[in-house]
């Protein structure tokens, strides 16, 4: 061959490999031939072997840059049309696919995690193949696939569809995907494989067992299968597992490792069952606090754990107190969860602050929720740890007072329908000897003002009655565990005798089959004064 041939052949070769991307890329719309793209498909996949070579484990990710690395993940997800959908799913064993959105800002924030994952997926050998698809472009190729909102993700097993019930860093959706597809445990068998797989992991469960038969360790493998979230590993060499886990003191062991303060935790209860494998991860998989975020907000939420003790705080704020909030959720351990939450993000905050009527608040709140009882708890003094360690002693032990929210008490002299709020509830509803009736409204309720022009049409009518008193309330800021509306607006009318069991009132009747209905009630409550007509 001339040496003007091989130029030729060399700068041929370099441009096809410069331009791989952009024919992928192409190949993906709407009216390419798929024949093509399987073609394009098995170039690829030859150019990165040659690259980066068969096995993840020995890559050095460090001499890469983010952006080459990222560049080259994201040519391994394939790009879905209306096409190529339906043959994806029917010639492939598992496709996890990602419905995506090109103005969703959680797609955009998602999607590079995703292409990370199909790279680790790639390397590790599995056989699943990472599909996205324009659900906004190709409106019902993601429709037939079961995808109704931006960023979807499903697994398709042999062309059955699976929710996805992992996390959203590319680690925990490899972890998800190897256990679903076969994979739940990882077998390390050299201090060499340990070492390596601690450069790319910082949390992970390890089984240490002297042969990988019997009781034990079947139920670790049943936990594995089970556990969505944590890698599981697996070896029989105690030197091999103090790489993994430092404090190995039993021959049959299993323990957490994660990347914070409290690093290393172990399950010291006698003979292992998936079950209490299961239970130790849900108690000990959180770090002592978390920082809630979009993407891990859900897992928290959805926690096992029904204590919870959340901190909202600027972002500054959060960071001092992050330490002294380690130490006492040390000695609250498996009992209560700890959550902080930077104000300034309002689509976490502002839910939460919302229920106990702090949404415009810029100070530090220290709240807590019992979801066994669904009571929320506000500490109402400085959040020192000293006032923090000694509410959530009294969250554990059942003595908080419940907080309900209420607004300033009003001042009702001369008022003609009494102003209730959460506060004055039980003064002047429970506690009243007088017969009562109630409208209870919201500030973006659109039939609410129809119904309050009538409840004052209605006290004008019946203001010559010494025992019926008309009132309102504002349910959206203002609570009572009496108080007890499923719509709004609601019109009660609490007896004079027994107050415990309010009458409903029909809002939608008129104004004077209401006063009809108010006329009937005192009635029977022998009220000589009622007045009959409107």
């Amino acid at each position: 061959m001339s040496k003007s041939t091989s130029r030729f052949f060399l700068f041929s070769l370099i441009l096809l490999l410069l331009l791989l991307p952009f024919i992928f890329t192409s190949v993906s719309s709407e009216n390419e031939d798929t024949d093509d793209l399987e073609d394009i498909e098995e170039l690829i996949a030859l150019d990165e072997q040659e690259e980066e070579g068969e096995n993840y484990e020995s890559k050095d990710f460090g001499k890469q840059s983010e952006a080459e690395v990222l560049s080259k993940a994201q040519r391994i997800v394939l790009e879905l049309n209306s096409d190529s959908t339906k043959r994806a799913i029917e010639e492939n064993e598992y496709v996890l696919i990602l419905g995506y959105a090109p103005w969703c800002s959680r797609s955009a924030e998602l999607m590079p995690r995703f292409a990370e994952a199909a790279n680790v997926l790639k390397g590790l050998g599995s056989d699943i193949l990472l599909a996205k698809i324009d659900a906004e472009r190709y409106p019902k190729a993601a429709s037939t696939l079961g995808i109704k909102g931006f960023p979807t993700l499903l697994l398709f097993v042999n062309g059955s569809s699976h929710p996805y019930t992992g996390g959203f860093s590319s680690e925990e959706m490899v972890i998800w995907a190897r256990k679903k597809t076969g994979a739940p445990v990882i077998r390390i068998n050299s201090v060499t494989e340990a070492n390596e797989f601690l450069k790319h992991h910082d949390m992970y469960a390890v089984g240490l067992f002297n042969k990988f038969e019997g009781p034990d360790y079947e139920e670790f493998i049943n936990a594995a299968k089970a556990d969505n979230e944590i890698q599981f590993l697996e070896t029989s060499s105690t030197e091999i597992s103090k790489v993994l886990y430092p404090a190995v003191l039993n021959p049959t062991f299993f323990g957490l490792v994660k990347s914070e303060p409290e690093q290393y935790t172990s399950l010291d209860d006698g003979n292992l069952t998936a079950d209490k494998i299961l239970q130790f991860l849900d108690n000990n998989k959180f770090p002592l606090v978390t920082v809630v975020t979009e993407l891990n907000s859900a897992k928290v939420y959805a926690s096992s754990n029904k204590l919870q003790v959340h901190v909202f705080a600027e972002a500054d704020d959060l960071k001092k107190l992050l330490e002294p909030l380690q130490d006492i959720a040390k000695k609250f351990k498996s009992k209560i969860l700890f959550a902080a939450v930077d104000i300034g993000e309002d689509n976490l905050a502002k839910p939460f602050l919302t229920l106990f009527g702090l949404e415009d608040s810029e100070e530090t709140a220290v709240v807590a929720f019992d979801y066994n009882s669904n009571f929320k708890y506000l500490l109402e003094s400085d959040p020192t740890s000293s006032n923090i360690e000694d509410f959530c002693v009294g969250l554990v032990q059942g003595t908080l007072s419940p907080y309900y929210k209420s607004q300033a008490i009003p001042d009702n002299k001369n008022a003609s329908i009494l102003t209730v709020v959460g506060k004055t509830f039980d003064d002047v509803i429970l506690s009243s000897p007088k017969n009562i009736i109630l409208e209870v409204h919201a500030p973006w309720c659109i039939t609410c003002e129809t119904t309050s022009k009538q409840v004052e049409k209605l006290a004008k009518h019946f203001k010559g009655l010494n025992d019926l008193v008309f009132a309102r309330i504002d349910a959206s800021i203002n609570e009572h565990p009496k108080l007890q509306v499923e719509e709004y607006p609601s019109l009660l009318f609490f007896p004079a005798n027994d107050k415990s069991n309010p009458i409903k009132l029909s809002t939608k009747s008129s104004l004077k089959e209401l006063a009809a209905l108010i006329n009937k009630n005192l009635k029977s409550r022998e009220d000589p004064l009622a007045k009959d007509e409107l």
